[in-house]
């Protein structure tokens, strides 16, 4: 296995190579048509996808996550749309992020530069094959992809088209692998390919994202689940919040910027429950409560220690009263995966807090936490959503996937 992994990789280091010397009119083009193969290709794409979840049925996947398998005509003209605006971005490379003129007369620049060959570890989302190739290409590194066995016909059928624009333009195809081994064996030897990866980004699960944190050697960027919370304040409007927590808990369930968890303030608590509980559970949500929101809504279930900080990607949430806007900072920090966190209020004071006090990636006001995603940032489509604090945080785009380096022109000069 180590010796498959390790002949992609070298074939990816020299695509990489040949990539670092396109000019961003050339990557734009290429893109576009990887696009339109996308688009044309898209029976194909499809009739693949149906044996996936044919398969996924017969291993009694949940129906939430076989949403996330899926492809339609539509979800097929959306990647092809993300690859477009990817196209349509500025192209970072290149770009001088300093300029310094020394007194001994070195002229220094800080440039960015690409990464090289960034390995991409995911599960059942095969959007996410064309997303990680646009961004990768955009910023001039090889991709080398692993998704998960659920998706391996979907994932073939993409990358096959993606490689087929490639060559129609000219480039190496090797610019994008995908690997074809879905064994817990392939990941492992992704992660010890330092020198042929040069960074590797898990998506997907907590257990995924927690295996390769703790066992590669190669740099990674930690893509988090999403224990995402709302929190409705006692001054919140309560038509607004009850819109926006139907919005981020029930239009997908099965994606990580889904509302897992409410924490509703007590002085309102007697009026926001039952409304928002009503609510939720005719779109068919379990709702798991503290004692004071079982009192007050008789669909609840009592919640459990493990149910705060639980992301469920499935029709069910927990929720949460407390005394005062502190407490429910304190309790989101103590919950959260540091993904994104929205509070609901009409006190900018309140808002101020909450923004500043909440650590987590992305920090809302009075929206939905299902923004949280590099097509609705403007970045055109997303490698993932970091949640560590280190080169890169929130929806990953183009510069999350980019380095920098110095470039020091003299005339002569010694170091005394």
């Amino acid at each position: 296995m180590s010796t498959y992994i390790e002949r992609l990789g070298a074939a990816a280091q020299e695509a990489a190579k040949e990539l670092n010397g396109l000019t961003a009119e050339q990557k734009n083009e290429c893109l576009l048509t990887a696009a339109k193969f996308l688009t044309d290709g898209r029976q194909e794409i499809l009739a693949a996808n149906e044996e996936d979840l044919k398969r996924a049925k017969e291993h009694g996947m949940k129906e939430s996550m076989m949403d996330r398998l899926r492809l339609t005509e539509e979800r097929i003209e959306d990647m092809a749309e993300g690859i477009r605006q990817v196209a349509a971005l500025p192209d970072p490379l290149g770009e001088v992020t300093m300029d310094i003129h020394r007194p001994n007369g070195l002229w220094i620049r800080q440039v960015r530069v690409p990464i090289g060959v960034i390995g991409i570890i995911y599960e059942a989302r095969p959007n996410v094959t064309a997303d990680a190739f646009a961004l990768c290409f955009k910023t001039g590194n090889a991709a080398i992809l692993r998704g998960g066995s659920d998706a391996i016909g979907s994932n073939r059928a993409i990358t096959a088209a993606l490689r087929r624009a490639l060559a129609h333009r000219g480039i190496t195809p090797e610019a994008v692998n995908l690997v074809e081994d879905t064994s817990r064996e392939s990941a492992q030897a992704m992660m010890r390919l330092r020198g042929g990866i040069d960074l590797l980004i898990p998506r997907g699960g907590a257990g995924l994202i927690r295996s390769v944190v703790e066992n590669s050697t190669v740099p990674v960027i930690e893509t988090g689940s999403g224990n995402c919370h709302v929190y409705v304040d006692k001054s919140a409007d309560l038509a607004m919040a009850t819109r926006i927590i139907h919005n981020a808990k029930t239009q997908r369930t099965s994606v990580c910027n889904a509302c897992e968890s409410l924490v509703i303030h007590r002085d309102i608590a007697e009026e926001a429950v039952p409304l928002i509980v009503r609510d939720l559970s005719a779109a068919g949500v379990e709702i798991r409560g503290d004692e004071r929101v079982c009192g007050l809504a008789s669909e609840a279930i009592p919640a459990t220690e493990e149910d705060w900080g639980t992301e469920y990607l499935d029709r069910i949430i927990s929720i949460k009263t407390v005394c005062s806007l502190e407490e429910a900072v304190d309790h989101i920090n103590r919950y959260n995966t540091k993904h994104s966190e929205a509070i609901i209020t009409e006190d900018a004071e309140a808002a101020a807090y909450f923004l500043r006090q909440v650590d987590a990636a992305c920090v809302y006001v009075n929206a939905s936490t299902r923004f949280t995603d590099g097509f609705e940032f403007g970045f055109g489509a997303e490698i993932g959503i970091s949640t560590q604090k280190l080169h890169a945080r929130g929806p990953m785009g183009l510069l999350a996937l980019t380095t920098t380096k110095y470039e020091i022109v003299g005339n002569g000069q010694i170091r005394g």
